[in-house]
């Protein structure tokens, strides 16, 4: 996965180990697939190590299973190693030493079915895991009618489905939606409750694993909780050295008054360098109106008034309008960011964040009343991988130099 990619999850509460593995084997999918390796024994398998025709339909009988249920739980069962297949069949596998890591890995296989139709829907299936990743963003429960609009919307955006499919869906997600979380429930990764649902406590656990497999961010809070007691100044230094995710800002924030960590944040933006002013902004944007007092007194700051016109703005309050010239400050200021964090250079990516309004914005940068706007233009015209950007920075920078000489 590309850094571009990694999402950034709130930190969530995780059940203690102990609690884990007593809630693990109650699962209804963990707790068929060991009775279905029980009924299994020593057993005659097909070519591709199933169960035949004959004794799949008589676990079914026999267990009061679910057939359509009954291969993703012999996959649990073998992956799991409840079941070992040889080549003289089926027979015991060993006892299962670690149930944390034995859970993580029925969640494995519940998640990899997608591909072969595991809830019966190809559109939740395509959308499973964002579902999933929803869910365990909201701890308070997901309304079911907004999950439901959500997978629409997502599918709309990201599968460019045509008007005709979505009329079909939205007449039969509700019902596929419903088989889905029933399927979820069994895999011991949901409870429902009332019109909401959400993630049991395995299954923040498992879900969390899955995320960081992926590559995101998402600590749990006994990782960050001693972050959340920084102050501003101390808060984004860890976050520029690395030490701390952007994940922390949002405990951060709600372990304080809005009002007030608002002011705190400001005034390290008003006063620091342009990365110190980047993460503080970043931060301030999950705040809501009720940071309004602080941030309008923000409008007097000479190197924050146009980010906190933008953030009141935003959120349709009274804001003074920006310049085009006050967005090539902004723009300047953006950039400046790599320098004092030593990115410059380092990743194409990065110096491209602007895209092609940068090309644009260049000859403007040359007139912002920026402290680093030389140093920036300097820095894309030498690393900008664009080679028309490139020299537009080169010259507007030289234009700049000629004005102080």
């Amino acid at each position: 996965m590309a850094d571009s990619d990694a999402l950034t999850f709130p930190p969530v509460d995780l059940a203690p180990d102990e609690e884990l593995v007593q809630a693990v084997p109650l699962v209804p999918l963990v707790r068929d697939a060991v009775r279905l390796a029980r009924w299994t024994g020593v057993r005659e398998v097909t070519e591709v190590g199933l169960l035949t025709e004959e004794d799949a339909a008589a676990a079914v009988h026999d267990l009061g299973l679910e057939a359509r249920w009954l291969r993703l739980l012999w996959i649990v069962a073998v992956n799991g190693r409840l079941i070992e297949i040889t080549r003289a069949g089926a027979r015991p596998g060993p006892a299962v030493r670690d149930l944390l890591e034995f859970w993580d890995g029925v969640i494995m296989d519940v998640l990899d079915r997608t591909d072969e139709g595991l809830t019966g829907s190809s559109v939740i299936d395509e959308h499973l895991t964002e579902i999933l990743a929803t869910i365990y963003s909201v701890r308070s429960g997901m309304p079911v009618a907004a999950l439901a609009s959500g997978i629409l919307q997502a599918h709309e955006v990201g599968c460019e489905a045509r008007p005709a499919e979505l009329r079909r869906l939205r007449m039969t997600l509700p019902a596929e939606l419903a088989d889905a979380l029933a399927l979820l429930e069994y895999c011991g990764l949901i409870e429902p409750s009332a019109d909401l649902v959400r993630l049991t406590r395995p299954g923040v656990w498992a879900v969390r694993r899955d995320l960081l497999r992926e590559g995101h961010d998402a600590p749990s809070l006994h990782e960050v909780a001693g972050f959340a007691e920084l102050g501003a100044a101390e808060l984004i230094e860890a976050m520029l050295a690395g030490k701390a995710s952007s994940s922390v800002a949002t405990l951060w924030l709600e372990r304080r008054i809005p009002e007030d960590a608002a002011r705190e944040l400001i005034k390290i933006a008003a006063t620091g360098n342009a990365a110190q002013r980047g993460t503080a902004g970043t931060i301030l944007e999950e705040l809501g109106p009720e940071a309004e007092p602080a941030v309008r007194e923000a409008l007097g700051e000479p190197l924050m008034w146009r980010y906190a016109a933008a953030w009141l703005g935003v959120r349709d309050l009274e804001a003074p309008a920006l310049s085009e010239g006050d967005g090539a400050w902004v723009a300047v200021d953006t950039l400046a960011a790599l320098l004092y964090i030593g990115a410059a250079g380092e990743s194409a990516g990065e110096i491209d964040m602007l895209g092609e309004d940068l090309l644009t914005l260049v000859p403007e940068m040359g007139r912002a009343d920026h402290p680093d706007a030389l140093a920036v233009l300097e820095m894309l015209g030498r690393h900008h991988p664009d080679v028309v950007i490139a020299k537009a920075a080169r010259k507007t920078a030289m234009k700049v130099r000629s004005r102080h000489a």
